[in-house]
Order: C-alpha cells, then sequence, then structure tokens
C-alpha cells in the first residue's frame, strides 16, 4: 500500500500537534493534558479509548475489517524534568519541564499512524492496539499500563515501538535483532563507621576512606572479573557523607547504577558488590550495607520479527534508508516489558541533519527536526499493513 499521498496531505496537521505537545510537556504521572488530548484525537477517529491506564496512559484500540492478528504500537508520553532554552515560538509554557527526549515527536508519528489507519480500518485482518505510555523516563510506567486489567487480559502477536535518534541520519532507520538497550538497575551502599574529630582519626573509623576504596574496587568488577565481549557498566553517581571539614562523619552513602545485557552478568555483579563492599568495610573496622534493586530487564529486538521489518521497510523506504547494524545502547527502556507480553522490537528513527544541531537528547536545547515526523508515520504504517494484510 502506498501511503505517500495521504502521508504528504498529512504532514502539516503533524507538525501542528507536535508544536502543541511541545508546549504542553508534563513529566511522568503528571501527563493530564497530554492524555486528554491525544484522547479526543483517537475517539473522533472511531477508536475504542480507554483512559487512565496505569495512571496517565492511554490506549486506542481499532479494529480492522476482518479477524486476524492483533499489533501493539507503543509510544512514551512523558517530559522531563528541564528548563527548556530552545527559544522556540512554541517553547514549553510549563516552567522546570520540557519535551527534552523527542517524546513529543513520538505521540505525534503514534496519532499520524491512528489517523491514517483508521482511514483504511476495513482493509486491515485484525487488530491494532495504541499504547501512549507514561512514565517512561522514570522506567515505571510500562510496567503500571501493564499491571492495568485491559492489558492484563489482551493478547497481543507482536509489539513495536521507536525512538527518535540523534546519532542516526534523518531518513534512515535502525533495526536489529538482538540485544538493543540494556537492563536498568540501581544500588545504594550505606558504610557505617565511627565519626570523631578530623585530627584524631585513629580514634574513629572513617567511612569516607571506606567508601572511597569501594568507589574504585567497584570499577574492577568490569575491568578484570567480566568477560570484556560481554559489556556492563557500573556507575556511582552519588556519594553523600559528612557535614563539615573538621569531621569524621559516622556513615557516608553510594549510590548508582548498574548496565547489562547479560543476566548471568547482571547476578555476578549484584553478588561481587555485595562481597567486595563488605570485605573493605570489615577489613576497615566499619560496617556496609548494599540494597541492590533489579529494573527493568535488557531491550531484546526478535530476531525473526526485526528480520521481517528490515524487509518491509527495505522495500517501503529503500536498501539504504535502514540500518542494521547500529550498536547497543547502555541506556535503557521500559518498553522491554512490553516485549514480555509478545515478541516485540524497538526501532532508532534517525534524526541528525543540518537543520538539527547537535545537542544530545536530554539537553536544555534538543529539538527534533520536523521532517521525521512524516517518516516515522510511514515506518508504522508499512509494519501495520504488511502485518495485518
Amino acid at each position: 500500500m502506498d501511503f505517500t499521498k495521504t502521508i504528504s496531505e498529512l504532514e502539516q496537521d503533524l507538525i501542528h500537534w507536535r508544536r502543541e505537545f511541545h508546549r504542553i510537556p508534563e513529566i511522568a504521572m503528571e501527563e493530564r493534558k497530554t492524555a486528554s488530548a491525544i484522547a479526543e484525537k483517537l475517539r473522533a477517529w472511531g477508536f475504542d479509548v480507554h483512559t487512565g491506564v496505569g495512571g496517565t496512559g492511554v490506549v486506542g484500540i481499532l479494529q480492522g475489517g476482518e479477524p486476524g492478528k492483533t499489533l501493539g504500537i507503543r509510544a512514551d508520553i512523558d517530559a522531563l524534568p528541564v528548563t527548556e532554552e530552545t527559544g522556540l515560538p512554541f517553547s514549553s509554557i510549563h516552567p522546570g519541564a520540557m519535551h527534552a527526549c523527542g517524546h513529543d515527536g513520538h505521540i505525534t508519528i503514534g496519532l499520524g499512524t491512528a489517523k491514517l489507519l483508521s482511514d483504511i480500518r476495513n482493509k486491515l485482518k485484525g487488530t491494532v492496539v495504541f499504547f501512549f505510555q507514561p512514565a517512561e523516563e522514570t522506567l515505571n510506567g510500562a510496567q503500571a499500563m501493564l499491571s492495568s486489567a485491559i492489558l492484563q487480559d489482551m493478547q497481543l502477536d507482536a509489539v513495536v515501538g521507536l525512538h527518535i535518534w540523534p546519532d542516526v541520519p534523518l531518513g534512515k532507520i535502525a533495526v536489529r535483532g538482538g540485544p538493543v538497550m540494556a537492563a536498568v538497575d540501581r544500588f545504594t551502599v550505606r558504610v557505617i563507621g565511627k565519626g570523631g574529630h578530623g585530627a584524631i582519626p585513629q580514634k574513629s573509623v572513617d567511612p569516607i576512606v571506606v567508601a572511597s576504596e569501594g568507589v574504585l574496587a567497584l570499577q574492577r568488577i568490569v575491568s578484570r572479573e567480566i568477560d570484556p565481549l560481554k559489556p556492563a557498566v557500573v556507575t556511582v553517581g552519588r556519594i553523600q557523607g559528612g557535614t563539615t571539614f573538621n569531621v569524621i562523619p559516622d556513615k557516608v552513602e553510594l549510590e548508582g547504577t548498574v548496565r547489562t545485557f547479560d543476566p548471568e552478568v547482571r547476578s555476578f555483579i549484584a553478588r561481587r558488590m555485595e562481597e567486595i563492599m563488605k570485605g573493605i568495610a570489615e577489613g576497615s573496622r566499619a560496617s556496609c550495607q548494599l540494597d541492590y534493586e533489579y529494573g527493568i530487564p535488557a531491550v531484546h529486538n526478535d530476531e525473526k520479527l526485526s528480520g521481517w521489518i528490515q524487509g518491509i521497510l527495505k522495500k517501503s523506504l529503500g536498501e539504504d534508508a535502514v540500518v542494521t547494524d547500529l550498536p547497543p545502547s547502555m541506556g535503557g527502556e521500559d518498553f522491554a516489558l512490553f516485549q514480555q507480553k509478545a515478541p516485540g522490537v524497538y526501532m532508532f528513527l534517525g534524526t541528525n541533519s543540518e537543520k538539527n544541531p547537535s545537542y544530545p537528547i536530554h539537553h536544555a536545547k534538543y529539538s527534533i527536526d520536523e521532517r521525521v515526523l512524516p517518516i516515522g508515520v510511514r515506518v508504522f504504517c508499512e509494519i501495520a499493513t504488511g502485518f495485518l494484510g
């Protein structure tokens, strides 16, 4: 099916919608205006609409003309707690909130796809379910939606999602099978010592020294205990302890993240972190407590579905438009939880162009090149019509 003409006719609407959503960014679980605007459009196009899913999520169900398979399309809708510095005429009107990760584009691409598919619903053999998901940035929105009654009972044959990505050239879409984004874990280490005067350290047990040794030792897990061909990251992002320059505190707290792809590596790191920190603490007459929180799993694209999508998109967009060798990212995505419900593929839609300055996502000056919007709509429409044709 050729979507060239219908997408071209929709392009100005896409730009308008994107700017509307960019102006009203809402952070995780506060996306009420955003959800209301999404639901209003879906209802106008004849969708079966469910709101308040997982808090502020929206689910839109489109029944085709004949029974068949069910395809899920997921778009995240939350913004970041960032003060915008783009200077755009449609900049955020909500102080301290900004669509700095392209989710305004994700919403728009999802809605554009919904509109075009609704116009040809009688030609579809099956059902398309759109998941407009809250709280991706805090990595708890997918679980909230999937725990809702409507999704617990829903059967999906496949699910797809995408992220507008500044590391991929405009006009290209990266699709690969296997690992795509890392599992995301969080840890907190509390080192307990004995406080005292900074000039009389022998009468104290200094938790700052113990914690400092621990930070360095944790890095050796990856550099010296993990197979170099199995990616892993251990990052301590926060150290908190002490109140003034001449007092040794009683305790110090470390907090950080672990990123992995391999489940065995993931569990090994958690175990070794506890062994190493307790060993260092005991050797220094201190004690410690490790709280290790297993977060979302790795995004792992279904190999068969990825290969099929690559073929579909090469045929419709051109061989050169499909990137199949983009390296995995150590960033995380709770789309991984949708992949536990059905075979899934997460893609990266290029937005790197001369019109789009090379600010990274999450930067206060980040903005998408709006020419990416119709490309994203075409990607989803080609997949949907191919899967349900």
